[in-house]
């Protein structure tokens, strides 16, 4: 990986000589192209972080094991950034947790426990990112879908199959759902209520009864053509014991028809120019599905015909005429049919294309049209190629034929996305293509046991071996060891750091089955990685804005750890020049000082403390100190990411994890768990709300939802825990949003109000969650007259405990009065660090615990080093099941090379 840093450094210039005899040797476009571009690869590197988790999905209840590497350029260690964040965001982009991670040798590990009462049933990502990384954009946070599944307090498992059908223009959805529960037995004649929504608006409701095998069809018109987008269809069972079980489903895998693309490769279908088209279908829930067809022009002639080869992509040739247009004539492997237009023909061009099956060259064949030739002739054209935000190769060429064919050593390039460019002799890109180059020269990883079969509660010894070009090498790993039966999934579709890091953070929108080009590489699948490459934009950048000096606007620097900064002020407003400031930590006994510079301002850095640890910074030490007053900046916001994985979602929660829940309910049993308990029949009302201040009698009568003060209780800080509680509320950038508008784009914040007095958000991070008696979310205002006033969409209104009133002195009024020279808070600080369990048995003729081991993640430790000799080797218990255990093995060395193994071992 070095090698490639140094090469574009040295800015080394290989001439394409076989391209043609004439080559000018003015090079001055070219040598901006690549100054330029290397300005950017110096000065703005692109971090990524890679989360490797004990498992692929979880159940309530579980702890949520990982460990971040954070990259730089070719997946060199990076030193830029001290600390990645972490966090777990739910259904309407609510961020239900998040942590802080410190980085130390350019990783770090953390847990996050399921809790059941803050984790539902449902999909949630987990994004990571460092502040450095929202300069370049959220498009480049590690984003990740995982399911959740309930075993602890869900007695009902239902599965869903959805269709569309067209009636009179309109839409009808019809639904098939089974009803059983954890053991497969169906809630055969029960009574189902069942209803369609959007947000507040109904789209349809109804009743039935399922059949004996627990089957209930459920058939409504969308008459008022609501986009099912956001809507959802929910479903109550009553039990016939008065017990009512419910379930919901998202509609928006039936929001669309299926879909197809073309891509012709090199950007643009040129007359005369003999062009490969790539296609990609999807179905509604954006994953491929195949097709067939065949691509007629506008005499009905069939000039190709197509046929997905993977996942619903596939390509064709076909040469476009003057004046003619295409269509195609699509059959859809569910039964469907579509005749979508294929792109504009276009005159003027120049198309690029690559052949990537020679495992030692990339093939260029640059092909110009004739009017593009006649214009362009005996002109200087240029072709980039780069890696990884990295030259690796740069040539020019005289165009004195339309046709040119050159091969570009592979070795030039680290393995990852290639992009290749063709520019004019005045610096315009005119068509592109990228590639991906696999050099196989992962770490390699090797792996023994001490034995070839072991026993339940039987002691495993791994012995890891890390090797770089057949040299011991030492990396850093993290592994987790699986009982496969019991979490089974499907090896094409994990994600893990080779897929992430060389190939889906580099190109734009969802890969499915991503390790499917990885798990097994031979011809088949290295034809589909490379059609692949024709669907998907390159996330790295375009050229477009670099050539024309428009840079990335730097706006967050790299954190070195936690910094606390503030201004001091003296009761006038003026700063104050030189003022001691003091900062402790009670619970590390750490204290430090500094003073203020001219502008008043002060910075305490570097500092290291867990997260809700109280920190008070005080100005007391100073003259009139009484008369000072000490402000802190806050936190820096980090955006909301769109979820580019949504077609990962599994809509069938219940039964794609049976066999995980099934053992999840026998492991939390074991623990005794209490199942959370709901009390429909007494209605909590609150002794003080909204209604006791004249200023919000028009939010109405009700909230639309309610959040209790046990939900509060022991909370630091009221706006860290109200971040991830609100219901139908989003938290972005130091505010909270009505979701349904926020996602609608209207994103006017909402009110949140402290005794019926209208506050800062800031000012929530100073209540401590025992004083609240509840919270009140109001999602609309019937009357206006709250938001009209407040310039807001939406109001929260937080109610305060009732306090008895004594008299006291003025000078016990003054000692409840804050000093404004001194600030008591409990910031964001590190999240702790804890270890994951493991059991030891004892031998064969000693007591053993009865209890049953129904552990699935047998054996997580995300701190594996090879030491020079490039060897680690660690130790654990196998549980109490019997088959396949798994173990994966990832991480990196010094110098980026990345590595993956999975070693499978049997337990009889």
């Amino acid at each position: 990986m070095k090698l490639f840093k140094i090469l574009l450094l040295q800015i080394l210039f290989i001439l394409i000589y076989h391209l043609s005899a004439n080559a000018q040797t003015d090079g001055s476009v070219l040598t901006q192209i690549i100054n330029k571009t290397a300005k950017l690869y110096n000065n703005y590197p692109i971090e990524k972080v890679y989360l490797h988790f004990d498992k692929p999905y979880y159940a309530v209840g579980d702890t949520m094991w990982f460990k971040a590497y954070l990259t730089l350029d070719h997946h060199q260690p990076s030193t830029l950034s001290k600390i990645i964040y972490v966090d777990v965001v739910g259904a309407r982009d609510t961020v239900i947790t998040s942590l802080k991670l410190q980085v130390k040798n350019s990783v770090a590990w953390a847990s996050i426990p399921l809790s059941q009462y803050t984790f539902k049933k449902g999909n949630y990502h987990v994004i990571a990112y460092t502040t450095w990384m929202n300069n370049a954009g959220p498009a480049y946070f590690f984003n990740k879908n995982i399911a959740i599944g309930n075993a602890i307090s869900n007695d009902l498992y239902t599965q869903v199959s959805l269709k569309t059908s067209n009636i009179n223009k309109q839409t009808k959805i019809t639904a098939g759902i089974f009803f059983k529960d954890i053991d497969g037995s169906p809630y055969g004649n029960k009574k189902v209520s069942w209803s369609a929504q959007k947000e507040d608006e109904s789209i349809a409701k109804g009743r039935g009864e399922t059949d004996k095998n627990g089957f209930l069809s459920v058939s409504f018109v969308n008459l008022k053509n609501i986009h099912l987008d956001t809507a959802t269809l929910a479903l109550v069972i009553d039990d016939g014991n008065k017990k009512l079980m419910s379930s919901t489903f998202p509609l928006k895998s039936i929001a669309h028809s299926n879909d197809i693309q073309f891509f012709p490769e090199g950007g643009s279908l040129l007359v005369g120019i003999t062009s490969k088209v790539a296609f990609k279908a999807l179905k509604p829930d954006g994953l491929g599905i195949d097709v067939n067809g065949t691509i007629t022009d506008n005499n009905n002639k069939t000039v190709a015909e197509f046929s997905s080869s993977h996942l619903g992509m596939g390509s064709f040739e076909f040469t476009p005429e003057d004046g003619k247009t295409y269509k195609a004539s699509v059959n859809y492997q569910d039964g469907s049919t579509s005749n979508p237009m294929l792109p504009k023909v276009q005159t003027g061009g120049m198309n690029l294309s690559v052949d990537n099956s020679n495992p030692a060259i990339l093939g260029l064949q640059i092909q110009a049209d004739i009017p593009f030739f006649k214009e362009f002739k005996d002109k200087i054209f240029y072709i980039i190629a780069k890696s990884g935000g990295a030259i690796c190769f740069a040539g020019k060429a005289l165009l004195n034929k339309p046709l040119y064919n050159a091969t570009i050593p592979k070795n030039k390039f680290p393995t990852g996305i290639v992009q290749v460019t063709v520019f004019t002799d005045d610096g315009e890109p005119i068509t592109e293509r990228i590639a991906f180059i696999q050099h196989n020269d992962q770490l390699n990883l090797a792996v023994s046991s001490d034995r070839p079969i072991y026993t339940t509660r039987q002691k495993v010894k791994l012995n890891i071996t890390a090797k770089n070009n057949d040299q011991p090498d030492e990396g850093n790993f993290s592994v987790t060891v699986l009982d496969d039966s019991k979490v089974p999934y499907d090896e094409n579709a994990e994600s893990t750091i080779l897929t992430n890091l060389l190939l889906t953070s580099d190109i734009k929108g969802h890969i499915e089955k991503p390790n499917y080009y990885f798990n097994h590489p031979d011809a088949k699948t290295a034809a589909d990685l490379d059609v692949l490459m024709c669907t998907q934009g390159y996330r790295r950048f375009s050229y477009d804005g670099i050539l024309n000096d428009k840079y990335p606007v730097i706006r967050d620097l790299p954190e070195e750890g936690i910094d606390i900064s503030g201004t001091l002020r003296a009761g006038n407003g003026v700063a104050v020049k030189n003022g001691n400031i003091r900062l402790h930590i009670p619970d590390r006994n750490y204290s430090a000082t500094t003073v203020t510079n001219i502008d008043g301002k002060f910075r305490f850095k570097n500092l290291v403390f867990l997260d809700s640890a109280k920190v008070i910074v005080s100005a007391r030490n100073n003259d009139r100190a009484g008369d000072l007053v000490l402000s802190l900046d806050g936190e820096l916001s980090h955006p909301l990411t769109i979820n580019e994985n949504n077609a990962d979602e599994m809509l069938n929660i219940d039964s794609a994890l049976s066999s995980y829940l099934k053992n999840s309910k026998i492991h939390f049993n074991g623990l005794h768990i209490l199942k959370e308990v709901v009390i429909r029949d007494k209605k909590i009302t609150p002794t003080t709300s909204h209604r006791d201040y004249g200023n919000l009698s028009s939010l109405g009568i009700e909230p639309d939802h309610l959040l209790p003060a046990d939900r509060l209780k022991d909370c630091p800080s009221v706006l860290e825990c109200l971040k991830s509680s609100l219901s139908g509320m989003t938290y972005d950038q130091d505010n909270f949003y009505v979701t349904r508008d926020y996602n609608a784009g209207k994103k006017i914040p909402a009110q949140v109000f402290v005794r019926g007095l209208p506050v800062d958000i800031n000012y929530l991070a100073t209540m401590n969650g025992n004083e609240v008696e509840s919270v009140e979310i109001f999602l609309k205002d019937e009357l206006g007259l709250v938001n009209s006033a407040n310039n807001s969409n939406g109001a929260i209104v937080i109610n305060l405990k009732k306090v008895e009133t004594t008299k006291i002195s003025l000078q016990q009024l003054r000692d409840l009065i804050p000093p404004k020279n001194e600030i008591t808070f409990n910031p964001k600080g590190y999240s702790a660090v804890r270890t994951f369990y493991l059991p030891r048995y004892a031998g064969p003729k000693e007591a053993q615990p009865t209890q049953t081991d129904t552990r699935s993640t047998i054996y997580w430790n995300p701190n594996v080093v090879t030491d020079k000799t490039g060897s680690a080797s660690f130790e654990f218990f196998n549980a109490d099941g019997k088959g396949t255990y798994r173990a994966i093995i990832e991480g990196f060395d010094k110098d980026g090379n990345l590595g993956r193994r999975v070693y499978k071992y049997t337990v009889k």
